[in-house]
């Protein structure tokens, strides 16, 4: 007997019909006598339905009412597949976040601070199915609380290292990890196996398959993760540690992955005072208000001149990124707050990278030969990302992807 938790994304949930499928793969599970967890998002659009809802209400709204919203949407689906279950004869039940509890700090991105999982090993032993909205979770004060978007992942994950599941499934309307997105490369791959620092990666730069935080929790609690299809009964993709992949006897290529993220929003300050203390007052009430920044290019002035900052935000935060700059405006110094939406990041990523040099000169070449201009450049141990005008999206994506010898040599 093993004991699973099982994820379903808002495709998958996007229906009655779907629905059923999903209670069809959840009563599977059950057969084969494991005991199982079922996490769900909110149908698909769903999510995105109540949060420009928000945006129409106001655009600086309260992050308390926002959680109160956005919430709704995995209690529904939640409730439907209970429904379904039922139906079919199987014993299962929904479970708030609040119920467990799954206990969480913050708003509109909190942080999961604990999990009581009484109430499920009750379930377990009564032979019981829990089905859980992802998402949620409840504050020490007893307010609702949302984990950020993606953020079903990180509940299923998080429940997963909990409860001490043998795995975690995470299915979705692919049936893997590709090398880049088959929509923009029909012949990207499908990766067999991917290690957790490079899922890791993908994730953080554009990657829609699973969000950051579910892939770090994953990696730290080394909990074994697949990536399957709702749709199509085959294998899919394992997130594995390092040394799993030592052991795998496939030949690698150096880089794995490329990724994109439109959701990017440049921000660009003119007329900076050179003095010490400048940069940490512009980022600080940036960090106050839990805003995530990450490319950032200054102009190295000479002594006394004034110098530009450039940094990116993501897209739903530069209303309130722009409101948090100009409180500090005159404390500051800088002139203007210049910003820019029409932008996105490419990133290549690699574990190869490590034991390779010039990979970030032959992504640079190769973009210049195409005459796409770089607005800013960040890197990591495995990653290199750059910032780049929004038309150029889908060009730079499949020149990078043949320039690292990433093309399937067969394609259908």
């Amino acid at each position: 007997m093993a004991r699973i938790v099982m994820k379903f994304g808002g495709t998958s949930m996007a229906g009655i019909e779907r629905i059923r499928h999903v209670a069809s793969l959840v009563r599977r599970e059950v057969e084969r006598g494991n005991q199982v967890a079922v996490v769900v998002s909110a149908m698909a659009g769903e999510t995105d339905r109540l949060v420009h809802l928000c945006r129409e209400a106001a655009s600086l709204y309260d992050p308390r009412e926002y959680d109160v919203v956005v919430a709704s949407g995995e209690q529904v689906t939640s409730g439907l597949l209970a429904i379904t279950l039922q139906g079919m004869g199987l014993n299962a039940r929904s479970y708030m976040g609040w119920q467990l509890p799954i206990l969480a700090s913050g708003h509109a991105a909190a942080l999961i601070e604990g999990i009581d999982v009484d109430v499920l090993e009750r379930v377990f032993e009564g032979g019981g199915i829990a089905v859980i909205p992802g998402f949620q979770g409840v504050t020490a004060e007893g307010e609702l609380a949302t984990l950020g978007r993606g953020g079903s992942d990180t509940s299923a994950v998080a429940l997963a290292a909990a409860m001490n599941a043998d795995r975690c499934d995470i299915y979705t309307d692919v049936d893997g990890v590709y090398t880049t997105d088959p929509r923009i490369v029909p012949k990207a791959r499908k990766l067999d196996l991917v290690t957790y620092e490079e899922m890791l990666e993908l994730a953080s730069v554009g990657a829609k398959v699973l969000q950051t935080r579910s892939v770090g929790l994953a990696m730290r609690y080394g909990m074994p993760l697949q990536v399957l299809s709702s749709f199509e009964d085959r294998p899919g993709t394992l997130i594995v540690g390092d040394d799993a992949l030592e052991e795998s006897p496939m030949e690698r290529n150096v880089i794995t992955g490329i990724a994109h993220e439109k959701n990017e929003a440049m921000v660009t300050l003119t007329g900076l005072p050179d003095s010490p203390g400048t940069v940490a007052n512009i980022f600080a009430p940036l960090a106050a208000a839990n805003i995530n920044v990450d490319m950032i290019v200054q102009s190295v002035p000479r002594r006394g001149e004034e110098s530009v900052l450039t940094f990116t935000v993501p897209r739903a935060s530069l209303a309130h990124s722009v409101a948090e700059l100009e409180k500090v405006k005159a404390a500051v110094g800088f002139d203007e707050v210049v910003t820019n939406t029409e932008v996105v990041k490419v990133s290549a990523v690699g574990v190869g990278m490590r034991s390779n040099a010039g990979i970030a000169a032959q992504m640079f070449q190769t973009l210049a030969e195409r005459g796409i201009n770089i607005l800013a450049i960040t890197t990591s141990e495995i990653k290199v990302s750059v910032l780049l005008p929004e038309e150029y999206t889908e060009l730079a994506v499949r020149v990078l992807h043949t320039a690292y010898g990433l093309d399937a040599e067969d394609s259908e």
